[in-house]
């Protein structure tokens, strides 16, 4: 087997622990946000942060839609730079994100993670959709 044909399942199954994580996030986030907090904090304090990480989880599941499409329509499938991007990013978010479950972080480090795991390899996946459809490029 060729190193692409083993990045493609790989990819795969990386993108969808990372997805998994972030549905526990959303079933589990009341931890997580009382450590945003002070000792002592206010109903409307609580929302606030609630309604944050709802937020940014909801916009992480988007993100998801936009890679998997791509990942599923072919216009990254083989490409092995966004394959070795999107396995490193998922894989290091699956980790990250675990911790951030099991040790109650606070949830700015939430957004870090967002940012260079989520937000990246979308953003790579939509230049690839604008080479692709735009530019009537080869997907690979």
């Amino acid at each position: 087997m060729s190193a692409v044909s083993n990045l493609v399942p790989a990819r795969f199954l990386t993108i969808i622990a990372h997805l998994v994580i972030v549905i526990t996030i959303f079933w589990s986030r009341d931890n997580n946000v009382k450590a945003c907090l002070p000792l002592n904090f206010s109903q409307e304090e609580y929302d606030r942060e609630d309604t944050r990480l709802v937020v940014a989880l909801a916009v992480t599941v988007g993100l998801f839609a936009v890679e998997l499409s791509g990942f599923f329509s072919g216009v990254s499938m083989f490409n092995c730079s966004q394959g070795l991007l999107s396995l490193v990013v998922h894989c290091s978010a699956s980790v990250s994100l675990s911790f951030y479950v099991f040790q109650k972080w606070e949830c700015w480090t939430y957004w870090v993670v967002f940012g260079l795991c989520s937000v990246l390899p979308a953003f790579v996946e939509i230049l690839l959709f604008i080479a692709v459809f735009g530019m009537k490029k080869k997907p690979l």
